[in-house]
């Protein structure tokens, strides 16, 4: 009987997966679209509502957690270890950035074409899946990144800094003030700052498709938590004395894509294994396809589509090995690290949604050079979005500019 009380968790996990599948497909919600808007066109509407998304989840779990109704400090991934492990957090981010630029969209946007019909992106989720299996399952993130990245890596603790999140830090070098003050108070500033750029941008101010887009994404990523950290989450990890084990994997968590994909090729290789039993991430992206599936009906917007060449395959492969390997090694996506994550007000977070952004502006710029002189080489390219950015003085530049 005590699993039983696994039900509601699990069930709303998976419900408001649908609804967020729903509306990232109704909305055409895209992190990587938000800043190609930004970065090509200066149009801000759809990184208006991937802020607001942040905004409402930071400003609700803030308030949740002075109020004690949950805390999140133990979540799953470990948003505010004591660990701070930036050069992971930096390079991770870089990586999935590279990544979901050259497939079009991160892993929640493949997941949601995906319900639509597209089946590249299904492959591109394939990609990302092993990767993600292999960084989680086998030896080869010890290989490649822990033996050289951990040893880098700043632990707090003798700071008396027992969590990463800003507020225990600001508390650490404040004492008076209390560590829930400063998450108040920063989650308070961040959301008025959103809200006075949300009114002062005519693309996002009035588009209501982009503010409910960021409304309902914020709030479903805040359910998440409620679910696993709040009552009824804690009484059953404690009633059936597990958090990430069998019967089923639940820990305290939100929205997270990656993570989860390499989940479904553990239980791929080994099916008659009863302990690999279905997650609640496993869950949230069947949740995600099923939403943007359904959505995909009613509008008849559903289409089969493939791969225009051999060489959008490989584009596409690629972009799926590097957010899968780059997913894990920044613990989280646009989503898990750009939302879930940044909700706690981890520092770890804010790094990787940096790179993220960054790796997949330069991206875009390259793209877009290679396209418009199609005899440019790889490097002109990039010196030349570098410049575009202002990392590189304008005498730097190799192509004209766009």
């Amino acid at each position: 009987m005590d699993d039983l009380i696994g039900i509601p968790v699990l069930s709303g996990f998976f419900l408001a997966a649908v609804v967020m599948g729903v509306a990232i497909s109704r909305t055409n919600f895209c992190t990587m679209g938000a800043v190609s808007d930004w970065v090509n066109l200066r149009d801000f509407g759809r990184l208006g509502a991937w802020m607001l998304a942040i905004v409402v989840t930071m400003l609700s779990v803030s308030i949740l957690e002075v109020s004690s109704v949950f805390e999140l400090d133990g979540s799953r991934p470990p948003y505010r270890s004591p660990t701070f492990a930036w050069l992971r957090y930096l390079l991770g981010g870089l990586m999935f950035g590279v990544g979901m630029t050259l497939a079009g969209g991160c892993v929640s946007k493949n997941l949601v074409r995906f319900g639509g019909g597209n089946l590249k992106s299904f492959v591109t989720l394939i990609f990302a899946a092993i990767c993600a299996y292999l960084m989680t399952k086998t030896v080869f993130f010890e290989i490649a990144f822990y033996n050289w990245i951990h040893p880098l890596s700043i632990d707090l603790s003798p700071l008396d800094i027992q969590t990463q999140d800003i507020g225990s830090i600001m508390a650490a070098l404040i004492p008076s003030i209390d560590a829930g003050v400063f998450h108040i108070v920063t989650a308070i500033a961040v959301s008025v700052l959103v809200v006075w750029f949300i009114l002062k941008t005519r693309g996002i101010r009035n588009n209501l498709t982009n503010i409910s887009a960021g409304l309902i994404i914020g709030g479903a990523v805040t359910v998440g938590w409620y679910l696993t950290a709040g009552p009824v989450g804690i009484e059953w990890a404690e009633a059936a004395e597990f958090v990430d084990n069998p019967p089923v994997g639940v820990g305290v968590q939100s929205f997270t894509f990656v993570n989860p994909l390499g989940e479904f090729i553990s239980l791929f290789l080994d099916l008659g294994n009863i302990s690999i039993l279905v997650t609640a991430g496993m869950l949230a992206a069947v949740g995600l396809v099923a939403g943007s599936f359904a959505d995909a009906l009613v509008s008849r917007q559903f289409r089969l589509s493939w791969f225009a060449s051999f060489r959008d395959f490989v584009v596409n492969a690629v972009g799926g090995i590097l957010m899968g390997i780059g997913g894990v090694l920044a613990l989280g996506c646009t989503i898990g690290q750009g939302i879930s994550g940044l909700s706690t007000l981890a520092v770890g977070s804010i790094i990787v949604l940096v790179a993220i952004i960054f790796s997949s502006a330069v991206t875009l710029k390259v793209q877009y050079y290679r396209l418009v002189y199609e005899d440019a080489n790889f490097i002109d390219a990039l010196l030349s979005g570098l410049v575009d950015v202002r990392l590189l003085p304008s005498s730097m530049r190799r192509l004209e500019a766009l």
